[in-house]
């Protein structure tokens, strides 16, 4: 029968908090320096503006002396530490004797012996440790000294008596066999009687009421919000508001019904907002009566109060208010999610005009510049892309439609001494508009694609240097056909590839609230049915090269009909604006059935295995077929049957 008992010292329980301690504070510790060092480590454009935007947001994530921000994470393990710390000085400090009584051992005798040799050896120490025979040592004392003495003596009697040897031969305990003690490590002042209602109170306190409150909380939050992570209502007004046709503009308008009721935002700074409003009417022109009853601003407050605050944004109008410059960033951080949501809606319906403009619209928040008007021709769009470089307002990029390309821009600034030129070379530096050098349907192990079969869609991107650009990023260079075999039959959707620094560097964006990285959504759509073909994914990490390039691809069924399908391949930013491109493709789907015999056999000649491999022998155990070894004749052979064959013939002539 076991015999339980509490600690009554605590120090069992303070081993195991430490125990505990340690095992969730050193991998999160690990986590927050990690992505420290990881944040610490990418680079960033280097122009004035993109400058002084990091540090804002360095400043904003740190807070200010009197009210530092800290993440959850860093509170967590600071304060973790600390306790960690406090317990194992606790736990060190204590003095703990575990070491077991044994009579053998203090007389420095074997069990087995006899009492004879038990007394002379009692004796001898004896004689060596009575207080009165010993001479002390510098640093001993006559207390040890007679401590020692009467364990000796101690040890000698427990030896002597019969019993009391029996059961240490036997047993190992002076006392005979003994019960089972086991130690919970709980303090003993948690089972104390005096303490029972605050023990009870703390159980009804976790059991009772935090722990249903907490799942409460989780159910019913869950139950609110979508998959995306926003609320349901949020996606019910996407779902009801967005139309097949809609672009950008329209999007926008939305835009201010999800944020209305994603954010819980204020009521305060209402004559602030209205002179903010005037602003943005003046800046909207005749767009503001269409995108604000998009947005819903004469059903819901809030919805205009958001609607006002992302189109001061776009139009890169300052918000002076403190309280409303807060909302707006609160609003922009939020923006991705709402998107998501966004675009997944239009997915749902393999729309494919609002799944481009939702992609694009995030370019648009991102660089902080409006849609243009639908006035303007798409030749005419490419110095609009000019306003997202540092210092070039909205309003002054009607001087540059003669300019053609980043590179022709810098030469006219520079020719004209503009002080914003090595500003804007900064910016280009690592920023460029994304090529596809090729697209290509796939079927591992097939040449040709069936009905029904599963395509993976290859897409090699690059982003071609621009002449001011100070250095090429290397890639190792390979055999395509084996390279592109090889990341076929991989699982990977990404192809890995030797890069100096692509990918490690925050994009040039100076008005958006929080460092972002540049990335594309690579979507197959039908053009002519405004459909979506395979859902788009995102990239990133696209190399900067003029020489090589880098793979991503997708799976999907082909359509069960045989015919040609003609689809166009769409690389859409949702970091930068206008930096998007097409490819048109076409997807043959054949009848394996219909080929000829060569055709057949050539496929028959691919797929079959050797006669000698592994697979060859197990295909002929099924009855299979398999291709036959051939077996090359010596060249002796040859050279001898050449012989007798010319042999011949001179005798065929000579007769």
């Amino acid at each position: 029968m076991a015999n339980y008992h509490y600690d009554e010292s605590g120090v069992m329980a303070a081993y195991f908090v430490v125990s505990v301690l340690f095992i969730i504070l050193v991998p999160s510790t690990f986590s927050l320096f990690s992505s420290f060092k990881a944040k610490s480590q990418v680079l960033g454009c280097q122009c004035r503006p993109c400058v002084d935007q990091r540090a804002r947001i360095r400043r904003w994530e740190k807070g200010s002396l009197l009210r530092p921000k800290i993440s959850k994470l860093a509170i967590f393990v600071t304060v973790g530490w600390a306790l960690f710390a406090f317990l194992a000085t606790r736990v060190s400090s204590q003095a703990f004797d575990s070491k077991l009584y044994d009579p053998y051992e203090i007389l420095g005798i074997k069990q087995g012996i006899t009492e004879k040799e038990i007394k002379s050896r009692y004796k001898k120490l004896s004689l060596k440790f009575h207080p009165d025979k010993v001479k002390l040592a510098i640093n001993q004392t006559v207390e040890e000294v007679a401590a020692k003495f009467v364990e000796i003596t101690k040890a000698y009697k427990s030896l002597t008596d019969e019993t009391i040897r029996g059961n240490y031969e036997k047993y190992g305990h002076p006392d005979g066999r003994q019960e089972m003690s086991m130690g919970i490590a709980i303090p003993i002042q948690f089972i104390e009687g005096k303490n029972n209602v605050w023990v009870l109170g703390l159980y009804a306190l976790i059991f009772g009421f935090s722990l249903p409150a907490l799942v409460g909380r989780w159910w019913f939050g869950n139950q609110k919000k979508t998959k995306d992570g926003v609320n349901a209502k949020t996606a019910a007004s996407f779902f009801l508001s967005v139309k097949e046709e809609w672009g950008i503009d329209e999007l926008v308008g939305v835009l201010g019904k999800g944020f209305a009721k994603e954010l819980q935002l204020s009521s305060g700074s209402v004559n602030e907002l209205k002179e903010l409003e005037l602003k943005v009417r003046e800046g909207l022109g005749e767009n503001w009566r269409i995108l604000a009853d998009a947005a819903g601003v004469r059903e819901s407050k809030s919805a205009k109060r958001a609607f006002i605050l992302v189109s001061a944004h776009l139009l890169r109008i300052p918000v002076t208010n403190k309280s409303l410059r807060e909302e707006q960033m609160k609003i922009l951080l939020q923006s991705p999610q709402v998107l998501t949501s966004l675009l997944n809606i239009c997915l749902s319906r393999n729309w494919l005009t609002p799944s481009l403009a939702a992609v694009q619209l995030s370019a648009h928040l991102t660089q902080a510049v409006p849609p243009p008007p639908k006035t303007v021709k798409e030749s005419d769009k490419d110095w609009l892309k000019f306003s997202q470089l540092p210092d070039i307002s909205l309003g002054e990029v009607d001087k540059f439609k003669d300019v053609h390309g980043f590179d022709g821009l810098v030469e006219n600034l520079k020719s004209s001494n503009d002080p914003r030129a090595g500003d804007v070379k900064k910016a280009i530096q690592n920023w460029g508009s994304v090529q596809i050098v090729g697209s290509t349907f796939k079927v591992v192990g097939e040449r040709i694609v069936t009905p029904l079969s599963f395509i993976n869609l290859i897409v090699k991107l690059r982003i071609p240097r621009s002449p001011v650009a100070e250095e090429e990023l290397s890639i190792q260079p390979r055999d395509a056909e084996k390279r592109e075999q090889e990341f076929l039959v991989s699982k990977k959707d990404v192809e890995d590839v030797l890069l100096d620094n692509t990918g490690r560097t925050w994009a040039h964006a100076p008005h958006w609230p929080q460092t972002k990285k540049p990335s594309w959504w690579i979507v197959l759509g039908d053009i002519k049915a405004n459909r979506v073909v395979v859902p788009p994914f995102r990239v990133s990490d696209i190399p900067f090269t003029d020489s090589d390039y880098r793979m991503y691809k997708t799976q999907f069924q082909a359509p069960p009909n045989v015919g040609s399908y003609t689809w166009r391949v769409f690389v859409v930013s949702d970091t930068y604006v206008g930096d998007d491109t097409y490819q048109d493709i076409t997807l043959d789907i054949e009848d394996a059935s219909t080929l000829g015999e060569d055709a057949q056999g050539a496929e028959d000649e691919i797929s079959d295995p050797e006669e000698d491999s592994l697979a060859g022998q197990m295909a002929m155990m099924r009855g299979g077929s398999v291709k036959k070894r051939q077996v090359e004749s010596d060249d002796d052979d040859s050279d001898t049957d050449g012989d007798e064959k010319g042999d011949d013939s001179s005798d065929s002539d000579s007769d």
